[in-house]
């Protein structure tokens, strides 16, 4: 009797035994391990978040250039390999090129894309379109030339540079390979005559000036001067 009146007062009761089908009750937040909620015992965050690239999450175009398949000569016979060169670029001025070696195709542009992804260089361009003036990159035996062209020209390229110029996002530009054509020295020909592209305004910040003022020397009047440094973005 005396059990009886200390739980009608209040005193705490044993949970009482579960019966034959019954589920065992669980802890405060559901889980089966008694945790807080979630299948790991955490807070309910889930782990799916996708992978995102070096270079902040943004889309990049990636052209694949050239393979080529190598063979090993081995005590068992032969060995093959393959070898990928890819460009890289976000079509905002942004490009770059790597190559890679694996046992399998796919590996091999993997590599290949991710180094090309760590060399990315920026190249300034004239209202997004097409280069500020024209250029020449020499590479081993490959040579090259550049020119900026008027809005509607296209990409006058072929092979491996119009790969490079459709990632850097110029729409209108000429160019001419004079000499070997091997992809990996056309690719790094290219990319000595884009290292060289400077901006109007970049000059003009480097020798302490107005950008109308280094328009103005080329024999443009004084408004049209104005009007194209104040179209000049960079």
């Amino acid at each position: 009797m005396a059990d009886e009146v200390q739980n009608a007062e209040g005193a705490p009761e044993a949970a009482p035994a579960p019966t034959e089908g019954q589920a065992p009750r669980r802890g405060r937040g559901g889980g089966r391990d008694g945790g807080r909620g979630g299948r790991d015992g955490g807070r309910g965050r889930r782990d799916d978040r996708r992978p995102r690239d070096e270079d902040g999450g943004e889309e990049l175009i990636e052209k694949l250039v050239h393979i080529n398949r190598v063979s090993k000569t081995v005590k068992g016979g032969k060995r093959f390999g393959f070898a990928a060169l890819v460009v890289v670029g976000d079509g905002k001025g942004r490009a770059g090129f790597g190559h890679g070696k694996a046992r399998e195709v796919p590996e091999a542009i993997s590599k290949a894309t991710a180094a090309a992804k760590k060399a990315m260089i920026r190249v300034p361009l004239r209202d997004g379109r097409t280069l500020h003036h024209d250029g020449r990159g020499v590479f081993g035996a490959g040579n090259v030339t550049l020119r900026s062209a008027p809005a509607g020209t296209g990409i006058i390229a072929g092979g491996p540079m119009r790969a490079v110029f459709e990632s850097l996002g110029v729409a209108d530009v000429v160019t001419k390979s004079v000499g070997t054509s091997n992809p990996y020295n056309m690719i790094r020909a290219t990319f000595e005559a884009l290292g060289e592209q400077t901006s109007p305004k970049s000059v003009a910040q480097r020798r302490g000036k107005k950008v109308s003022d280094l328009i103005k020397r080329g024999g443009s009047s004084d408004r049209a001067a104005e009007a194209e440094a104040a179209a000049v973005t960079e």
